[in-house]
């Protein structure tokens, strides 16, 4: 009686067993095909930085025998210095330099209301070439030298079809400024900004925004009583967001170089100051 007891006990531990192991095969099956899964995301998303800065996609490493190019910005900034007067030196080259200083910024808002040729002025005819343009997204860089720091903006331009509005989570994470732009002539498009807004800020809770009013020398044509009403209205969203407003020109090269200059003054803490301009007829700046 006790030996059939010991059986039908071995024989319930190697059953028993035998599912143990079974679950711990299929548990260690799917371990291994997430990890598949993931190295490949990691793959295609490396590769698709790469492509969007222009550089081999490279591991973060820690370098101690360079100076911090965030360093450089401050004391330039406690010197007094700042931006005023600086001329930032274009680097057109991608090579891997320590001192590189990467920043993120997103643009935002509705199609045809002048982005891309925002963009495109910044950032010069040559950059516009080695762009990574895709479905609904355009990626643009330019690397500049101020106060002896090399800064690297990556801009990613969003399209304004309802298509694009895939690309937000990816195009907003980790920006540290994100541009709303709208069609000063086109009262439609400062209406959309508050929707961009608010779906910006479910994936990026902490990046400078900024309002920016393109084709302002199709704006100063309008009656005098309807560019005070869309200057109102912008500056009242201005104020909803907590973003400072500009009102630009590509064509004349109004407020651009400036819009750029004030972010890394917001973010490096830099002696710089836009001096406000509330005037109507000029190209509005207010914060």
């Amino acid at each position: 009686m006790a030996r059939e007891l010991v059986r039908e006990a071995a024989g319930k531990m190697t059953k028993l067993c035998r599912r143990v192991v079974q679950v711990d095969l299929i548990r260690w099956r799917i371990i291994r095909r997430v990890a598949v899964v993931r190295d490949f995301f990691r793959f295609i998303w490396e590769q698709l930085v790469a492509c969007s800065t222009g550089r081999p996609a490279a591991r973060y490493r820690r370098l101690a025998r360079r100076r911090s190019p965030a360093s450089l910005l401050q004391e330039a900034g406690s010197s007094g210095s700042g931006l005023e007067g600086t001329s930032p030196r274009v680097d057109d080259g991608f090579e891997s330099d320590s001192d590189l200083v990467p920043l993120k910024i997103s643009l935002l808002g509705d199609g045809q209301i002048g982005k891309t040729s925002f963009v495109i002025k910044y950032v010069g005819d040559e950059q516009e070439k080695r762009s990574l343009q895709m479905a609904g997204l355009n990626l643009m860089d330019k690397t500049l030298v101020v106060q002896g720091a090399k800064i690297s903006f990556s801009i990613w331009d969003v399209g304004g079809d309802n298509k694009s509005s895939n690309h937000l989570p990816i195009a907003c994470k980790d920006a540290v400024a994100i541009l709303f732009m709208f069609d000063l002539t086109s009262r439609c498009t400062l209406n959309s900004v508050i929707e961009w807004y608010k779906q910006a800020r479910k994936w990026n809770q902490t990046a400078i925004p900024v309002l920016i009013g393109t084709k302002f020398d199709d704006f100063v044509r309008l009656p005098p009583d309807l560019q005070w009403t869309i200057v109102t209205q912008a500056r009242a969203y201005a104020k909803a967001m907590k973003a400072t407003l500009f009102f630009s020109s590509t064509t004349h090269n109004i407020n651009v170089n400036k819009i750029f200059k004030f972010i890394m003054a917001k973010l490096f803490n830099l002696p710089w100051t836009v001096e406000r301009n509330l005037t109507i007829g000029e190209p509005i700046v207010d914060f």
